[in-house]
């Protein structure tokens, strides 16, 4: 089952499932199931002093595609809480948006590890994260 942007809204309760941080950042979700969660970000005012993508904001984006997919798989009655991301940062972006895409490495009952491949417009990878959720009651 995937969930458009406003399903996915009313089932997370916030009308940006990235939460105050990720509406501050622009970050739209495009897409989102227990197995592929995307979504995009402009670049710009995500940037640090030099015009690059902030990598802090490559990590917000990550962690909040990892974190929908995790509270998916957790199901009614459940959260997700990360608990541990890292991030590789391949090459700048300086315009436009860029875009994370979520792919499930393990889904289990209490632990989801997400893979998050984040790419510039052109297609080139800016990121890799791995976000790992615990899963535990409400």
């Amino acid at each position: 089952m995937t969930l458009n942007a406003e399903q996915l809204s009313e089932l997370m309760g916030a009308a940006n499932p990235g939460g105050g941080l990720g509406e501050r950042m622009g970050l739209e979700l495009v897409e989102a199931s227990p197995e592929r969660v995307v979504g995009r970000m402009p670049v710009d005012g995500n940037t640090q002093p030099y015009g690059l993508l902030h990598g802090g904001a490559s990590c917000v984006l990550a962690e909040t595609l990892g974190s929908v997919g995790s509270a998916l798989i957790a199901g009614e009655g459940r959260i997700a809480v990360g608990i541990e991301i890292s991030a590789t940062h391949h090459r700048a972006a300086t315009e436009g948006h860029v875009t994370g895409v979520a792919t499930p490495v393990h889904t289990g009952r209490t632990l989801a590890t997400w893979e998050i491949e984040i790419t510039r417009d052109d297609g080139k990878r800016v990121c890799t994260s791995r976000l790992t959720c615990m899963l535990r009651d409400a």
